[in-house]
């Protein structure tokens, strides 16, 4: 990995409202009238599947899997045609309609994540794959010490969707702002290698820029054997991730 990528945003201060808040190009779209019901029920069916599963499980759970345990519990319910059609929608459609232009990493809404091929990070709730994903954060505790954590490993198309859902909610339905800080299921580095570090005990600001601020970026960014995947002004229209570390 180049240390260049990791340090490329540092020509702008980090203090500054242009790291805070990146200019917008595209017009914004939203969730539309006729999509609310479904999107409302399909959302709390993957909060109810977690709640049952595990939140370290649901990190990996497939497709195919989240469907049987829908139907296998009367509280939750099997998906009905309408949210099975909404999903495919989510994660088919090309998001370069609201200004997201980074690679596909999965190619199938069925896609599973081999359990032999990751392992589960101590403490975290999160999983990472083995390799030089573990390797790295393995290297970065050793390297900055243990005030740094692992955020966020491994995510499945199932874990996906459920983020980038929960984004929209929050962002009142606006499609194309969620986009830019959760990417549609089709689409999360995630899902073949990357991960999220954080400071410890800093909960929720670890996701934003005053990551930036702390002295556990600092040292990240002096580690020439990792680089940063959303630097300011990257070229896929994320938002500034100075958490995120690029693995592929």
């Amino acid at each position: 990995m180049v240390r260049r990528a990791f340090l490329g945003w540092m020509g702008a201060s980090v203090l500054s409202g242009t790291v805070m808040a990146d200019e917008i190009k595209h017009p914004d779209i939203w969730l539309r009238d006729d999509q609310k019901e479904v999107f409302n029920t399909v959302l709390k069916k993957l909060d109810q599947i977690e709640k049952t599963v595990g939140y370290a499980n649901f990190n990996i759970l497939s497709f195919d899997e989240a469907l049987k345990i829908a139907k296998n519990f009367s509280k939750i319910g099997a998906f009905s045609p309408s949210e099975l059609a909404y999903i495919e929608e989510v994660f088919y459609t090309d998001p370069v309609i609201y200004g997201f232009y980074g690679k596909k990493t999965v190619e199938k809404l069925t896609s599973v994540v081999d359990e032999k091929e990751v392992v589960k990070i101590q403490g975290s709730g999160h999983y990472l794959f083995k390799g030089e994903s573990q390797a790295a954060l393995e290297r970065i505790v050793k390297d900055i010490g243990k005030t740094v954590i692992l955020t966020s490993g491994v995510r499945s198309v199932v874990k996906q969707l459920n983020l980038h859902l929960e984004k929209i909610r929050d962002e009142k339905g606006n499609i194309t702002v969620a986009t830019r800080s959760l990417v549609p299921p089709a689409y999360s580095y995630h899902t073949v290698g990357d991960f999220d570090v954080g400071k410890k005990g800093w909960g929720a600001q670890n996701f934003t820029a005053e990551f930036a601020r702390t002295e556990e970026f600092w040292k990240l960014q002096k580690l020439a054997y990792i680089s940063m995947r959303y630097t300011l002004g990257n070229g896929d229209g994320v938002r500034f991730e100075p958490w995120h570390v690029k693995i592929v």
